[in-house]
């Protein structure tokens, strides 16, 4: 059954449309994902949806009994000294807490209340504050960003609402958070419909994509993956369709633009229908293209950027790292995770020497060039322009040894000359986070440090931003709460599990999820064989302790990480003559470097297997 339909609906904030002409229907039990580029009015929909925006033509019908609640973006970032449970009462109306808290002033027992509105408003307001594991009582400036985000959940869902909208429900939540959100959000029966730049959230909940793109809202009626297949597809026939309109048009502006003896005798209807075609044509919206980002490194680093051994540090009393030792080798790509509040930006900072542990040492490389994109973003200018921020207020910058304009290169990061011009408190989340990047990338870096990179960024830009950190010649250190953006990029994860604990896995988020899943098997295993009779250790004896390295291993060990750099600059040198065009016209040389290339990529997985093992036997 439809319950919320759209017909015609055209809304415009400037020159173009946001949506022009859109035409959707929301079923009950829908769980729409709503995609699109930044600003192309993602949010803006939801808004129209919710009644916050009118739209300038067109027609909302909402069928009978709906009940439509929005997660807003942003949480409270002022001082809310307000308890959970009156901004979650807030949620069926801005005076109903007042209301709740003035009948419990005037002495009303529970009794005399029981079986009127405000007492089943009271119970279901109980309800959802316990199923979102909140305590009702605690003031929400106490609590962190992702209680905060339970929090306005609650707010939204205590109006009982059969239509639920969310905006970046996942923003500045830990994977944790995420997770529960995920789960949750699987077992309501409200329709969805949501904007998110998170993939695996998108796989997970969506049944239907809601896909804005130049005005247009493109309704497809598939899971995530099939709308990426159906769209490109569509996409590349649009774009053959276009070249067929823009060749007849040029045939005939060729015509019209014939002879005296040719416009004698043209034919009207066809004149008329060049006028259309012309029309047509200058309705045509332009595709928006791809941002440009490329990192330019100058200069390699050291083989080591990075050794801490045993460093500890305590914030405000909470022990956040304990005897935490590792070494970031040159090109190493390293994700760190944990809850929030953890401790994930202090060891960046303690890593990066703007913050002194307080037991242990950090020792940074040699010939470092450091890019950091921090997470509160504290980098930009508010007071400037966009383009200012990029440029100091020149008109020219230099990128890469080049000369560039800063108008064009504000348009390699989807900054037409309007946008550029713009204050920067005028954009919105994703657009301040391409701003960040584009200034980031202006300076050559060997070292690149994320911290919450993928906050608002629209799908593309994300993938985009893949992309360019895999190809970048350099070392990473990223956090992030995006498990498909840690899973495929990541080499290693640091994961702070709490309580000072800090541990270092292979791989991306979903190597954690395995290792921890084996591990834990294990245990139970163990448990199990415990209570059945059949202990592992005989008697009182203790386990024994592993032994250390031999000398001969322990210097085996010093010496891989140089051997596994010399592999990985013959890989790059190998690749680099695979795609030379000069290499493929002669086949016994292609032939010879791809058995090198075949026989560096096993020599190069057998050596990272090794250090892995000695690894393992140094730090059981």
């Amino acid at each position: 059954m439809a319950q919320i339909r759209l017909r015609n609906i055209s809304l415009a904030f400037g020159p173009d449309k946001l949506l022009d002409n859109a035409e959707l229907v929301i079923d009950s039990g829908d769980r729409i994902a709503v995609v699109g580029r930044n600003g192309q009015g993602k949010s803006t929909l939801l808004k129209v949806l919710d009644g916050e925006i009118e739209p300038d033509d067109g027609e909302i019908v909402r069928s009978d009994g709906v009940r439509i609640a929005r997660l807003q973006q942003e949480v409270p970032s002022g001082e809310d000294h307000r308890k959970v449970f009156e901004v979650t009462a807030s949620g069926i109306g801005e005076n109903a807490a007042e209301a709740l808290r003035q009948l419990e002033t005037e002495g009303y027992t529970e009794i005399e209340l029981e079986g009127t509105d405000i007492w089943r408003a009271t119970a279901d307001i109980q309800s959802v504050i316990s199923r979102l594991q909140l305590n009702p009582d605690s003031k929400v400036s106490s609590l962190s960003g992702g209680q905060k985000r339970r929090v306005m959940l609650a707010r939204a869902l205590a109006a009982q609402p059969n239509v639920l909208l969310m905006d970046e429900p996942t923003n500045h939540l830990d994977i944790d958070s995420v997770i529960w959100l995920e789960e949750f959000l699987s077992k309501i029966t409200a329709t969805l419909v949501f904007v998110t730049h998170d993939r695996t959230l998108i796989r997970k909940l969506s049944n239907r994509i809601f896909d804005i793109d130049r005005g247009t809202v493109t309704s497809w009626n598939h899971p995530y993956d099939k709308f990426l297949q159906l769209r490109a597809e569509a996409l590349a026939a649009a774009e053959t369709a276009d070249k067929l309109f823009d060749k007849k048009l040029k045939q005939e502006e060729t015509w019209i633009r014939q002879g005296i003896k040719a416009r004698r005798t043209r034919n009207e209807g066809r004149v008329r229908a060049l006028k259309k075609l012309r029309e047509e044509r200058s309705q045509r919206r332009a595709k928006i293209g791809n941002a440009e980002l490329n990192i330019h490194t100058e200069n390699k680093s050291g083989k080591i950027v990075f050794s801490l051994d045993k460093i500890s540090h305590s914030l405000g009393g909470k022990q956040l790292i304990k005897n935490f030792s590792t070494t970031i080798m040159r090109d190493h790509k390293i994700a760190i995770i944990g809850p929030n509040g953890s401790g994930k930006t202090t060891l960046l900072k303690i890593i990066l020497g703007e913050l002194t542990p307080d037991e242990g040492t950090a020792v940074p490389g040699t010939n470092l060039e450091i890019a950091y994109f921090d997470q509160l973003r504290n980098q930009l200018d508010e007071t400037k322009s966009a383009a200012d921020n990029v440029s100091e207020g020149s008109d020219f910058i230099e990128v890469n040894g080049e000369r560039k304009h800063i108008m064009g290169y504000m348009q390699e990061f989807l900054f037409d000359p309007e946008r550029a011009r713009a204050p920067i408190t005028k954009l919105s989340g994703g657009e301040r986070n391409r701003l960040l990047l584009a200034k980031l990338f202006t300076k050559p870096a060997n070292v690149l440090v994320l911290d919450e990179p993928t906050n608002d960024l629209d799908v593309e830009t994300l993938e985009l931003l893949e992309y360019t950190i895999l190809s970048f010649k350099g070392t990473v250190l990223m956090v992030s709460h995006d498990r498909e953006f840690i899973d495929n990029i990541a080499t290693s994860t640091i994961v702070l599990e709490g309580n000072g604990k800090l541990t270092e896995h292979v791989g991306g988020y979903s190597d954690y999820l395995d290792f921890s899943s084996s591990k834990s098997s294990n245990t139970s295993s163990k448990t199990k064989d415990t209570k059945s009779g059949h202990p592992q250790q005989k008697g009182n004896e203790a386990p024994k302790k592993a032994a250390k390295l031999s000398y001969k291993l322990q210097r085996e060990l010093d010496q891989l990480p140089t051997a596994i750099e010399k592999l990985e600059e013959d890989k790059t040198s190998l690749e680099e003559q695979l795609a030379d065009p000069a290499v493929f016209k002669d086949a016994n040389k292609l032939a010879e470097v791809q058995a090198q290339y075949s026989e560096v990529q096993t020599d190069l997985e057998k050596t990272f297997t090794r250090w892995e093992e000695l690894e393992g036997m140094a730090n059981p």
